[in-house]
């Protein structure tokens, strides 16, 4: 049981760390590593834990030149980054920091190293200025991605890559998604407008926020007006388009934001699909808030035997499972547990998956390939491999979008089937 308040830094210093230690041993944040966290001090662990983790490079760098060795505990050093953190973006706050962060060392290993936390924090606030410009001019410890992510970034797009990974090391923009059937998106700009919130139209029935706010201060959220999602995220429905009335299969579709927007856009025959029937739940949770209906799956769409009933798709949407690298700042663990060879894992998979879906769509049908990368071997290579496979596949649309502060990074390629 801990001492420490449940609203105090130290608590959400201490919390932090242990989420970021388990970072480091290989769990993800989509583990529910949060959930773990009494919900009074969720918001402010998940900053520091969102934070800490997409400065990891910096801290890490920091954290060489002021430990002669390793820490023995991995919760010391995650709790020592997550306090040098804070200290750099609360610059008017750095005694109070270390004040509460020796308090939350309190809580770890019975206390052995309260002195240790005490003498680093202290030492990189006498060396600050000069480690601080030895950051600067490190590579790997500036951009604050690992070294073979720059690598692959700078080869894939040498104009951009400087612009990417400034995006990855920001808290992302927040988007909304109007729900069509239940209003419209200028009279939910009016709500957002009364209630203090700025924002601005994105899209067919987006909005931009100019800063994110909590989900429970948006008006009518609970009654299914509006979900959370990114305006890039949303070029899939739109992309797709399938007619009214048509057989649509969403085939990787937790947590069910992309099946929501073709439903909200058109009624449909809709089946999705999801591996984990957690995913599905939440699925189904989705679609009741928004009041709309899909059928709901608990299925691996490589499998077709143990889903697919032999009638074929009009319209299919394949959002693989991929590197995330083009929405890394909403999963900055991703940048250090991911590892170069994954990238050819997660192209290995995609094929699979391409090539069982193939066989669902309707001649004449449409898929949309979709990954939240920004890695060609995930992207175009995939797609021109795909090609070479399959003659009858035709390209209409290809688009490759870079995260900026409007949108994350996503490719998409709509491909025809010919009769």
């Amino acid at each position: 049981m801990s001492r420490l308040p449940l609203n105090s830094l130290a608590y959400a210093l201490w919390q932090a760390a242990r989420i970021d230690a388990a970072v480091f041993a290989g769990q993800s944040l989509a583990d529910g590593l949060l959930g773990r966290v009494d919900p009074a001090a969720r918001p402010a662990v998940q900053d520091l834990v969102y934070g800490s983790l997409r400065a990891y490079g910096r801290g890490d760098f920091f954290l060489s030149r002021l430990l002669d060795k390793p820490l023995a505990v991995d919760e010391v050093r995650a709790l020592l980054l997550v306090a040098i953190y804070r200290v750099e973006t609360r610059p008017d706050a750095v005694h109070t920091v270390v004040d509460q962060a020796v308090s939350a060392a309190g809580e770890v290993a019975d206390g052995k190293f309260r002195g240790l936390v005490n003498g680093v924090l202290r030492n990189f606030l006498r060396r600050q200025p000069e480690l601080t410009a030895a950051a600067a001019a490190d590579t790997l410890a500036a951009a604050q991605h690992p070294d073979w992510w720059l690598a692959q970034l700078q080869a894939a797009h040498p104009a951009d890559w400087q612009r990417i990974v400034a995006a990855g090391n920001l808290p992302p923009p927040m988007g909304l998604r109007v729900n069509v059937r239940l209003t419209t998106r200028d009279d939910y700009l009016a709500r957002l407008q009364a209630a203090g919130i700025e924002a601005r139209a994105v899209g067919e029935s987006g909005l931009a926020l100019a800063r994110p706010v909590a989900v429970d201060s948006l008006p009518d959220f609970a009654q299914g007006l509006v979900s959370v999602q990114d305006p890039g995220a949303q070029r899939a429905a739109e992309l797709l388009a399938p007619a009214p009335g048509s057989r649509v299969l969403d085939a990787c579709a937790a947590p069910g934001g992309k099946t929501a927007h073709l439903l909200e856009r058109a009624d449909l025959d809709l089946l999705a699909l999801d591996l984990k029937a957690s995913r599905c739940r939440r699925i189904e949770e989705n679609l009741a808030r928004l009041q709309l209906q899909a059928e709901v799956k608990v299925a691996d769409c490589v499998k077709l035997d143990k889903w697919w009933d032999g009638r074929p798709f009009a319209a299919v949407l394949a959002d693989v499972p991929c590197t995330a690298s083009g929405v890394v700042r909403r999963n900055p663990d991703a940048k250090w547990l991911r590892r170069e060879a994954d990238i050819a894992s997660f192209a290995a998979a995609q094929a699979r998956i391409l090539d069982a879906l193939w066989q669902v769509v309707q001649p004449g049908g449409k898929l949309l390939y979709a990954t939240c990368s920004v890695f060609p071997a995930e992207n175009g290579q995939q797609i021109e491999r795909f090609l070479a496979r399959r003659p009858q596949a035709g390209r209409c649309h290809e688009e490759q979008l870079l995260p900026t502060a409007e949108h994350d990074g996503f490719y998409y390629c709509l491909l025809e089937k010919r009769a």
